[in-house]
Order: C-alpha cells, then structure tokens, then sequence
C-alpha cells in the first residue's frame, strides 16, 4: 500500500497574503528570485577601533586604549566577524603571559580582564552600530579570568601599637605625637 503525499499548494487567499507582505517590505516576487547579493565584509579592527575610540568617554579610552592596540597589532587587518572565541582565549593567555612582570604582579589576570573587557566594549559598540548580531558577538562568550583575592591586609594590632610606640617615643615633639596616636579603646578619638 503506498501512501501518497498531499499537495502542498498555496491557496489563493494565502498567495494574497505573501504578496501583501511582499509590498508592505518592499520587495517584489522577483527580487525573491534575484541572485543574494553579498553583504559588504566587516571594517577591520584597523578601521573600527578609532571609531569607538571616538565615541568612549575620556576614562574608558585611558583604561582599553593600550588594550586596543594590541587588539590591533595582532588583529589590525582582520574584519570584526572573523575572531572565534577561541581565538580570542589565545589572545589572552599571549597578552597575560607578555605582562610587564611587576613584583606586584598577579599573572597577568588584570591584562586579560581588561583586553576581554575592551574587546566586549569594542563588539558592544558593533551590535550597536548594526554590524554584527548579538548572536555573533564572539567577544560575549568568553569568560573574563577569575580575579584573585586582594593581598591587602589591615596591619596588625601588635604591629600598629609598635607604629605608634615609636613615633611617640623617637620624634621630635614626644607630647605632640603622643597626643596624635588613637587610644586604644576609639580609635577616632585621641585621649584626653
């Protein structure tokens, strides 16, 4: 027994329909039926990041600039729609490993998070302008690194009362840095 598939011809009042869509887009059934023509490609980021550049505030420029011209001295002839996200991880891990080592340093994690950043603002500004879709945004599907928690500690008691020992008993004007040092039960109040 065979089974026979039903025709899958429009109606008349469904061929209305289409063409009333049609004409409210502006299009023809021709146009339709015409070749796509290719969508012109991307700026490169070489043409692109003046242009946001341009548009940031003062402060935003000042943190992403320098972060921008790696982007560029790497990625300067690429269009904005060729990077993959993995593309953008090998980035990352290049620009943390060729951090200015500082003894302060962290592993260049601050690097990364500003060029993830910088790239985010960069690619924000392209789904804004209507370059890319949000979809596309390579930029939004990389995970900025993790920072580390702070090295910064309050200093000790112990070590704050030698602090105030010695500023109290070595200065020039005992009385005086007596006076400035906190009690020990208000720290904001010097004792009376």
């Amino acid at each position: 027994m065979t089974t026979q598939k039903p025709e899958l011809a429009a109606t008349p009042a469904e061929l209305d329909a289409a063409r009333l869509l049609l004409a409210r887009m502006g299009l023809s059934p021709e146009d339709l039926l015409a070749t796509h023509t290719a969508r012109p490609p991307l700026p490169t980021f070489t043409e692109y990041i003046p242009i946001v550049s341009a548009a940031v505030t003062d402060g935003t420029r000042r943190v992403y600039g320098s972060y921008w011209n790696r982007i560029n001295e790497h990625w300067g002839h690429r269009h904005l729609d060729e990077p993959t996200p993995s593309e953008i991880k090998q980035l990352v891990e290049h620009i943390k490993t060729n951090v200015v080592s500082r003894r302060n340093a962290r592993g260049g994690r601050s690097a990364g998070e500003h060029l993830v950043a910088a790239l985010r603002c960069l690619y924000r500004h392209a789904e804004d302008d209507g370059l890319i879709d949000p979809a596309d945004n390579p930029a939004s599907k990389v995970a900025k690194p993790r920072r580390l928690p702070s090295t910064r500690r309050a200093v000790a008691d112990t070590r704050l009362t030698e602090i105030n020992h010695t500023a109290a008993t070595t200065g020039n004007d005992p009385a005086l840095d007596n006076l400035l040092k906190p009690s020990a039960g208000n720290p904001s109040h010097p004792p009376s």
